[in-house]
């Protein structure tokens, strides 16, 4: 009886334990807790010995003795570009583009408002260097001293001789390029250029020629920028728009100055101001520079200074490289001797600058791609926001009217809201103009999960690609 009667109590005790563990199991909702469930359960008693022979304690296990899977606190989300198949820092950046970014850009029509989308072509041009300046400040010049040799197409005067937007590449042979064909070209990257029409295609072109400097580096030519009279003339085209396109492209821009040219027109002004968020890229070159005695440059340097300050709105001072980038030897009798070494030794921390280009270009390239995806992502936030802000059915034309005269103060909620660098975001001018043509009500919802994909892109796939390949000219 006793041995029956001790069976019937551990059978109703272990179906009532089998019982509660089952509803237990039911009410478990988090990973955690089914973990402490699997870690607790009967078949993983143990025995502790003890330093006695034949002596054995029964020891339950411990909800924390139970492993907890480190992949639980990694935050990324999404899928992970696979490095095997990427074969350098450019091929990766080109993956993740495609994958990631590409699409976020696509549903937020980012190539409207920012830049056009990007091809492959974009990702395997090689550096580009910009010259800007008014008329006669000796940018042809400046390449053909640094080529040793003249381009074709290139012409050289004192009045504005270049009219046009010139790029200059390695080519097999020396022959000139239209615009509107270039622009279709697809090893070009500069199929971008014919969102601003004909009337620029016509007043573009790229000059080739077999050089051994333009295997590695591209320049680009530009027309002098208009002062006095002649800027109340307009152009057939948007300058200032062609100057930020090129800006983002460039890996270095050279803003040339004459000592008897200082003053800045509406349209240099202006163009100045296309080159915001550029402000790495741009050095400043006083050319021309022994045509003045040492008093006169002295004076010169000052007030470009001067003028300089009032445009570029910076705090600190920039610096500016003095010479006379020609092929002709230094006036000696304008300089003097003293003259002489500072222009040697300027001019050769400029071109130590720009040999520097293609080892900093891959960096650069880096740099630029990562500004871009952040900047793709807040204006996605931005649309979305002004969506959610908009009516379900009446009064729609009114809301959309009333966001766009307080879009700082949007910008300034969604900044505060989503913790976003105010550095990230756009001119609330310029994109109040852009936005002013669209239908608010027609774009698009936030896709956390698209976004979630650019910020996984940003935290661990560059990275990880940065730490395999090393930069091709290390």
């Amino acid at each position: 009886m006793d041995l029956l009667f001790y069976g019937i109590l551990n059978c109703i005790t272990t179906c009532s334990w089998f019982l509660s563990h089952k509803q237990g199991m039911r009410s478990v909702k988090t990973p955690f807790q089914m973990q402490i469930w699997k870690g607790c359960s009967p078949p993983q008693w143990k025995k502790k010995h003890s330093g006695s022979k034949g002596e054995s304690a029964i020891v339950a296990c411990h909800p924390a003795e139970s492993p907890i899977p480190a992949s639980w606190f990694n935050s990324k989300s999404g899928k992970k570009i696979p490095l095997k198949s990427v074969t350098s820092i450019v091929d990766g950046l080109k993956k993740s583009y495609i994958e990631k970014l590409r699409p976020l850009e696509k549903t937020y029509q980012f190539q409207d408002f920012v830049s056009p989308l990007l091809t492959s072509s974009d990702f395997d041009a090689k550096p580009m260097v910009m010259l800007l300046g008014q008329y006669s400040t000796g940018k042809t010049t400046f390449i053909k001293h640094l080529l040793k040799t003249s381009y074709p197409g290139a012409h050289i005067g004192p009045e504005p001789t270049t009219d046009r937007f010139v790029v200059i590449t390695s080519g097999p042979d020396e022959r000139c390029i239209p615009g509107n064909t270039i622009a279709v070209q697809a090893d070009m990257p500069y199929s971008g250029l014919s969102s601003f029409g004909t009337a620029f295609l016509s007043k573009f072109e790229c000059s080739q020629m077999p050089h051994p400097l333009l295997e590695h580096v591209t320049f680009v030519d530009t027309p002098g920028v208009l002062s006095g009279e002649k800027q109340r003339t307009q152009r057939s085209y948007d300058f200032t728009g062609v100057t930020s396109w090129f800006a983002a492209k460039c890996d270095l821009i050279l803003l040339l100055f004459d000592p008897h040219k200082l003053d800045i027109s509406d349209e240099f002004k202006r163009v100045i101001g296309s080159l915001r968020g550029h402000d790495d890229k741009i050095r400043i070159v006083l050319n021309k520079a022994d045509q003045v005695d040492a008093q006169q440059l002295m004076r010169v340097y000052g007030a470009l200074l001067w003028s300089l300050g009032k445009v570029l709105n910076t705090p600190e001072v920039m610096r500016v490289y003095i010479g006379s980038f020609n092929d002709k030897p230094i006036r000696e009798t304008a300089a003097g001797p003293l003259g002489m070494k500072l222009f040697q030794k300027e001019q050769d921390d400029l071109l130590s600058d720009l040999n520097d280009i293609p080892k900093k270009a891959c960096d650069r390239r880096i740099n630029e791609f990562v500004k871009r995806a952040r900047a793709a992502k807040v204006h996605a936030h931005i649309v979305s926001h002004l969506k959610k802000e908009m009516p379900a059915l009446m009064g729609k034309a009114k809301a959309q009217q009333k966001l766009l005269d307080s879009l700082d103060e949007q910008f300034a909620k969604v900044q505060k809201e989503l913790h976003l660098p105010p550095g990230d975001f756009p001119s609330v001018e310029e994109y109040r103009e852009l936005l002013s043509s669209y239908n608010f009500d027609k774009f698009e919802k936030l896709r956390p999960k698209m976004v979630q994909g650019v910020d996984d892109m940003l935290a661990y796939d560059i990275p990880e690609l940065l730490k395999k390949f090393r930069n091709p000219y290390d």
